[in-house]
Parts: C-alpha cells; sequence; structure tokens
C-alpha cells in the first residue's frame, strides 16, 4: 500500500503522462517481479485430460495453454460444453438472436479448439440451457450426471480440468 501512496505523489508531481501514470507503474513492477523472480515455465505431464466448461470460451480462456501444450505433444483432451451460452450476450441482442448464438458459438468453439489441436470428435455439447444448471429437473440432473460418468468412464483421464 506504501508505492501505491508513493507512486500517487510522483503521478501528481509529474502530471497525466501516461507511462508516469501510478497505475502503470505499479503494473510494471509486479510484471518484472512476477518475470524475474517468481515466473516458472509450466510443466506438463502425460496424463490425458477432460475439461469441463460452462460455456464456450471458458475452456479456452481457462485452459488454452493447457491444451495446446498437451495437443502438441499428443496427449488425448476432451473437452465438454455443459450449456449452450445463448445468455452471453443477453446485454447485446443486436449481435445475434439467441437461437442463432447458439450455432455461432458452437461453430466459434469448434473453430478455437482446432487451432488449440483437438479433434471435433473430442468436442461434446451438452447443449442444456445457459444459466439454468442450478435449475435443473431431477430428470435433466440424472441424465447430466450419467453422461459425464458415461465419459469419465469411456475416456478414463488422468486429470479432469473445470475452469473457474
Amino acid at each position: 500500500m506504501q508505492i501505491i501512496m508513493y507512486l500517487t505523489k510522483v503521478f501528481y508531481t509529474v502530471g497525466d503522462i501516461p507511462i508516469l501514470n501510478p497505475l502503470y507503474i505499479h503494473a510494471y513492477i509486479i510484471h518484472q517481479w512476477l518475470l524475474n523472480f517468481r515466473s516458472q515455465p509450466l510443466s506438463i505431464n502425460q496424463k490425458s485430460a477432460i475439461i469441463f466448461s460452462p460455456h464456450q470460451d471458458d475452456e479456452t480462456l481457462g485452459c488454452g495453454g493447457l491444451i495446446a501444450l498437451k495437443r502438441e505433444i499428443g496427449i488425448p483432451i476432451k473437452v465438454i460444453f455443459l450449456t449452450d451460452g445463448q445468455k452471453s450476450h443477453i446485454a447485446t441482442p443486436w449481435i445475434q438472436p439467441p437461437e442463432n448464438l447458439i450455432q455461432v458459438r458452437k461453430q466459434e468453439a469448434t473453430k478455437a479448439l482446432h487451432i488449440l489441436g483437438v479433434e471435433v470428435s473430442d468436442i461434446h455439447f451438452f447443449n442444456l440451457t445457459d444459466s439454468t444448471l442450478s435449475h435443473l429437473t431431477s430428470e435433466q440432473y440424472e441424465n447430466t450426471i450419467k453422461s459425464i460418468i458415461e465419459l469419465i468412464r469411456t475416456f478414463k483421464p488422468g486429470e479432469i480440468y473445470v475452469p473457474h
């Protein structure tokens, strides 16, 4: 906290030059510290993995680097999307109507995963309605659990990831 107070004083002394803004300086200092003193290369094991993604893009944002590294060395990966992502742009309805948005998001996810090295056959869409996982009916809940168990039993992953 002391550093922010000091940098704020520096800011008021030098004016509003972006590179001298205390927030930029603070971020630069943290970046340098992480890079030079705490950063360590990501080590990848040989275990296959399943990534359960709440909806499209969480798998790439949360585990994209891991997916790419594992696929680069030939480790099997499966990605499971639980919901259809139709409510991702609810505040901007002019982007796509929900029906079209579902299809667009599936296509984008498939393309992104292809770039990361995941085959289409290793991508599964459960197509549950976005934002409804906590409100599933008993039947939907049981069917979802059965599907997850079946995928895990069939694939036998060494690791399971859930982006948070």
